[in-house]
Parts: C-alpha cells; sequence; structure tokens
C-alpha cells in the first residue's frame, strides 16, 4: 500500500445486528487516509459504535450481526482476516474500558497485546512505558486496573492501544468518563500521537470542545444511519452547523453560544469551535445585547432531604479512604451536581446516599430513611439511581420488562404498569425496541433505559451518575429538560458529572470534593465565578471560559449558562 492508498475503506455499508428491525449503519462510504483524522457524528442508535465496531473485525467475526458491502483495511477485507490479524492495522478503544481490560496490572495490561503479537520482550516493555508515561498511568503500573476510577481505566484502555503502534486508532466515546483535565491530557496527547507520523485516528466523539482541533475531516450519520454528510472540519463544523442541530448532534459549545447570538443578529464569523475563538469574535464587535441576568437562586430551607455526617468510606487492606469525614445537607427541591477530578469520591458518595454502597450506619439520611439498614424495595422508591454503566443495572430480558420492574416490585396493577412503561418507552424513543434485550441497544439508547428505569417509580430523589453520558445533543436535551420540570415540580435532583457546562447550566448548587474530602457547597453560580474549581484539579465551564477572557465586554464575564446568551434555543 502506497502513502497516498486510504488505510481504511468503507464501502457501501450496512450492519444489521441480531434482532435489530434495521441496519444501522445504512449504506455507509468513507475512506480513511494516512495521518488523517476522521470524526464520526450521528444521533445515538445510528450506528457509530457499530461501525467502529465493524473496523476492527469483531463485527462480522464476533459480534453476531450481519455485514454487507465492504471494509478494506490495509487493502484487505475484513471478512479475509481475524480480529488478531486486524490488530496489527487497527487499535481499538472501546465506550466502555471494563470491556477490553483482562490483566491484573497495569503494566501487564499494556504488555498484553504486543506480547499476543510476539513482539520482542525489550521492546514490549519499552511500547509499554512510554504508553503509560504518555497518559498519566507510569507509577501506579503495579496497580490492579480495579484500583483506577472509570476516567483511570479509560486511560489505561488508550495506553493499550497506544502501545500495538497500529497505523490505525479507532476510538469510541474515548473521554466519556474523564474529568475535564483527563479530557485534555487525552487530546493532547492524540495530538502528540498525530504529530509523531502518519498514524490515523477514527473517532467517535460527542465531546467536541476538546475534539474540535484535532479533526481533519467528518463523517455524519442521520438518525436512520444513514450517510448525511462528509467533509472537511470547517465544512461541516463551521458552515453546516445548524444542519448538525438539526441532527441532534452535539456541537463545540462555543458554537452553540454563537448560533443563539446568530438568532438576534449578531454574526460572529467563522463560527468559533473553542472558547479562544469564541472570546476573538465577541471582542471583535464593538456592541453586544445585554446578557440575560444571572439567577438569584432559590432559598431551599427546613429540614434536609438528604444529611451526611461525618462520612468516612474506606476501601481495601490496609485500608485506603475513599471518602474521609463529609458533611453536608440537601434540601428539598434542589438540583446538586457532585464534582471532582476523577477518583475524588464523587460516585462513592453519591452511590452512599441512594444506599447501592451501603455506608456506616447513622451517618446519612435520605428523605427519613438510614441507606445503611432500609430494604432494597424501600430505598427503590425513596431514590431512583443511575449508574454510571448502565449495563449493571439491567436484569430482565427486554427494555419493556426493564422499565416495569420496579413497579412490579411495588405491587401496581397491570394496568397502570403498562400505562407508564409505554409513557416511558415514548418520552425515551425506545417504543420500537420495547422487546429487545437491553445489552442489544446501543450505548446512548442504553443509558436512555437506564434513566426511564430510575425515573418511572416517581421517587422522591433521583441520583443520576454522568446522566448524559453517550447522549446525541438532543436526547441529552430532552432528558435534562426532564430533570429540570421534574425538579420544578419539588424532586431533588442529584448528579455526578465531568460536563461542567451541564452543571453550570442545570445546578442551582455545586459540591466539590477532592481526594475523597468535601471543598465546598455552595450556590453554582458562587463555584464558578471562584477560583476553587482550579484548586480542585478541575476546569470551569467553556462557554465561562471564554467569558472571562473578554476585554471589550465586562457585563459578560458573569455569563456562565448559554441560556444567559440572548438568542435562539441552540
Amino acid at each position: 500500500m502506497t502513502a497516498r492508498e486510504p488505510r481504511v475503506v468503507v464501502d457501501d455499508v450496512r450492519i444489521r445486528h441480531e434482532g435489530a428491525p434495521a441496519a444501522t449503519p445504512d449504506g455507509v462510504s468513507f475512506e480513511v487516509r494516512p495521518g488523517e483524522v476522521v470524526l464520526l457524528l450521528g444521533p445515538s442508535g445510528s450506528g457509530k459504535s457499530t461501525l467502529a465496531l465493524a473496523l476492527d473485525g469483531l463485527i462480522p467475526h464476533a459480534v453476531p450481526a450481519e455485514l454487507s458491502g465492504r471494509i478494506l483495511v490495509g487493502g484487505a477485507s475484513t471478512r479475509d482476516r481475524s480480529v488478531a490479524e486486524l490488530s496489527v492495522d487497527v487499535g481499538m478503544v472501546f465506550q466502555d474500558p471494563d470491556a477490553q481490560i483482562v490483566t491484573g496490572t497495569l503494566l501487564d495490561e499494556v504488555c498484553f497485546g504486543p506480547e499476543n503479537l510476539r513482539v520482542p520482550v525489550d521492546e514490549v516493555l519499552s511500547r509499554a512505558e512510554r504508553a503509560l508515561r504518555r497518559v498519566g498511568l507510569w507509577e501506579r503500573r503495579g496497580d490492579n486496573p480495579d484500583r483506577l476510577s472509570g476516567g483511570g481505566r479509560q486511560r489505561l484502555a488508550i495506553a493499550c492501544a497506544l502501545a500495538l503502534e497500529s497505523p490505525t486508532i479507532v476510538l469510541d466515546e474515548p473521554t466519556a468518563n474523564l474529568d475535564p483535565v483527563g479530557i485534555e491530557e487525552v487530546y493532547a496527547t492524540l495530538r502528540e500521537v498525530v504529530a509523531a507520523g502518519d498514524r490515523s485516528i477514527v473517532l467517535v466523539e460527542h465531546n467536541l470542545d476538546a475534539a474540535a482541533t484535532l479533526v481533519d475531516r467528518v463523517v455524519v450519520l442521520d438518525r436512520a444511519g444513514r450517510l448525511a454528510m462528509s467533509g472537511t472540519r470547517d465544512d461541516i463544523l463551521r458552515d453546516r452547523a445548524e444542519e448538525l442541530l438539526a441532527l441532534g448532534v452535539w456541537l463545540p459549545h462555543a458554537a452553540l453560544a454563537a448560533l443563539r447570538l446568530r438568532a438576534v443578529g449578531v454574526e460572529l464569523t467563522p463560527l468559533p469551535l473553542t472558547p479562544s475563538e469564541l472570546t476573538t469574535g465577541l471582542d471583535a464587535i464593538d456592541s453586544l445585547p445585554a446578557p440575560e441576568p444571572p439567577p438569584t437562586g432559590e432559598s431551599h430551607a427546613g429540614i434536609p432531604i438528604v444529611s451526611v455526617t461525618g462520612l468516612t468510606i474506606t476501601r481495601g487492606r490496609p485500608a485506603a479512604a475513599i471518602l474521609s469525614d463529609v458533611t453536608l445537607e440537601i434540601h428539598r427541591g434542589e438540583f446538586v451536581a457532585l464534582v471532582g477530578t476523577n477518583g475524588a469520591g464523587k460516585t462513592t458518595l453519591l452511590q452512599a446516599i441512594a444506599g447501592v454502597r451501603r455506608p456506616p450506619k447513622g451517618a446519612i439520611s435520605t428523605a427519613g430513611l438510614d441507606p445503611a439498614t432500609a430494604d432494597v424495595r424501600t430505598l427503590a422508591t425513596t431514590v431512583g439511581f443511575v449508574f454510571q454503566n448502565p449495563e449493571h443495572q439491567f436484569i430482565r430480558h427486554t427494555v419493556a420488562e426493564e422499565l416495569a420492574h420496579g413497579l412490579e416490585l411495588q405491587r401496581l396493577p397491570a394496568d397502570e404498569v403498562a400505562h407508564r412503561v409505554d409513557g416511558m418507552l415514548a418520552r425515551f424513543g425506545l417504543t420500537a425496541h420495547r422487546d429487545l434485550h437491553p445489552f442489544l441497544l446501543s450505548g446512548g439508547q442504553k443509558r436512555r433505559l437506564s434513566v426511564g428505569t430510575a425515573l418511572i417509580a416517581g421517587a422522591p430523589v433521583l441520583a443520576l451518575d454522568e446522566p448524559t453520558f453517550g447522549q446525541d445533543r438532543e436526547r441529552a436535551a430532552e432528558l435534562l429538560d426532564l430533570l429540570s420540570q421534574l425538579n420544578a415540580e419539588g424532586t431533588t435532583v442529584l448528579v455526578v458529572s465531568h460536563d461542567m457546562q451541564l452543571v453550570a447550566d442545570h445546578a442551582s448548587r455545586i459540591a466539590v470534593l477532592r481526594d475523597g474530602r468535601l471543598l465546598a457547597i455552595d450556590d453554582a453560580s458562587t463555584i464558578l465565578a471562584g477560583g476553587l474549581l482550579d484548586g480542585a484539579g478541575l476546569r470551569t465551564s467553556p462557554l465561562a471560559q471564554a467569558t472571562r477572557a473578554l476585554t471589550r465586554h465586562p457585563e459578560w464575564r458573569r455569563v456562565t449558562r448559554l441560556r444567559d446568551v440572548p438568542g435562539g434555543v441552540a
């Protein structure tokens, strides 16, 4: 294969999973050339992850699915080569890092791939060290992967792909479990990889704030899995942004802010894709419309619905503290975001409040219950919990049965159960999949189902761990609007999220954790305006990054939420 020939050719590819009603993707064609970074965009369920699995041969060799059309890697059909043979040409980072971790230490994990390719021992160790250093895990090389946070395991999976030194790397949502600093580190690593040679990257990603500047070309699928558009990054992300918005896919938050302003006659050209581009564009305009007034904040006085007192949780032997002496109160009707770097203790705190991880007796009261002693059925009707990995909570054989499970435990009448299930299926766009096994849904569809199972019981407290992970923009907006509506009606919402723009746009208060300790809990505007996030190893929202750097429009420096930007609904 010459340098000018494509490394990957996707020719009229259709893939239909076993039991699925239609093919997604459906008739898609594109090429990936040496040194190119190609972004696959599309609504959840359009077939992006399926296509990623086909590029390394898992479809059709390992995953039960019908493939038509051609996929050529290195000039040869993926049908004619085994997954092991294809791994020489294509390295894969899955959406769920746990799906590819198989050994007992980080070093062994990164060595595993090159060892299976019979790479000499010295070269295996050299590759492993380079890869682990690139993702910031070399100092933990002797640890068991189980001791890593979700984001840490994602970085480990990326290191494994780097160690294979395949000419093409396919990454499926590689930053989904990472904090903002971790996302920056991953994309800095990917930029180094691209700059160091002619390695190609195929990227499936919803979070475009960091990815946009890395990408060369964009391939967009519509909701039915058909090819909607293909072109350079600027052709698609800048010039056809409104079409992307209509498809329901994510755009960089700088672009979303600019599209809102476009609706009131403020034109930023070219359309900004990064906070710095948005800052430059806004400062180039003599007069900007006044931003929307900041939130006034609501008083939530009274008896707390969640009370945490001196909570300490340890793990392992010798015991290592995950949470240390955490004390906080959350009142009925609040929308509270728990933020912090990977491993800060956010998920552990959320799980303890919900009783998913049993806390010490007397340390927590949730809606009058002690999660340490309450029975599971009572807890389920009091606090709805959504796991970071939706597959961890699926126990039934169809989507409809999964939604019905909690209602059946409450012994509700069959017609009431059916009515609620039908409504939830329609609300989350899952009606056509009601009889499908939950594990056969796309990543975004699994997330919607997991949220639906928590919402359907009508619990007064909802606890959600990364609720928008894997969602396209349209579905994420629907979910957040639903959570905001429930919150306005009195439901208390607790969210763990690395998406600082989501936090800025929706949270009434923010709790900041670092190294298992609560640094602060305060009104969202106060936390976002101060320097506490930097001290916690975090970043403020992309919009706030842009507005704080303004020199000509000081009244805009307090803008942190998209809805504070005058204009339309972008």
